[in-house]
């Protein structure tokens, strides 16, 4: 018989997706996984998976400005260059509203420099340039929801 199904976390997991602008979160504990993915409209379903773990609906397709622009200049996430999201998260181009970009398109940057910021739990994690190059395009833009590995920024 599978684990009782705990609402009330669910719950608090739904409304930190709400607070933070976030599509998807995930919560475990010993061998207890509960994962709550939103799309447009939120939904938590909660199934019992072999592990006895919990998970929610199927992740969305990707943004289609995402597959739009990754098909308009046939860049992709195993190009050398590519600055991808370690998480899910809202981006920033700048260190705070009305700031100075950190960089811009035809900008040279260093192996390190911080090209972007994603805002992931109220906590803002820098995001470094993976090697020196100028930037070729950027693929997003500033304030944008980000999904875990998605393309933001091409660097050759």
């Amino acid at each position: 018989m599978a684990d009782k199904v705990d609402r009330d976390l669910i719950r608090a997991l739904a409304g930190l997706l709400t607070e933070n602008n976030l599509t998807e979160i995930e919560w475990s504990e010993g061998d207890r996984r509960v994962r709550v993915v939103r799309s447009l409209a939120p939904s938590v379903v909660a199934m019992p998976q072999a592990n006895a773990a919990y998970a929610a609906a199927p992740p969305a397709a990707p943004a289609a400005s995402e597959t739009a622009a990754t098909a308009k200049d046939s860049f992709g996430k195993d190009h050398p260059g590519a600055v991808t999201s370690p998480m899910v998260g809202t981006v920033y181009v700048a260190p705070e509203p009305g700031a100075k970009p950190f960089v811009t398109e035809g900008a040279t940057v260093r192996q390190g420099q911080t090209v972007l910021i994603v805002e992931a739990m109220k906590t803002m994690n820098p995001i470094p340039a993976p090697r020196p190059g100028t930037v070729k395009r950027i693929l997003i833009k500033d304030s944008t929801p980000v999904e875990y590995g998605q393309l933001l920024m091409i660097i050759e």
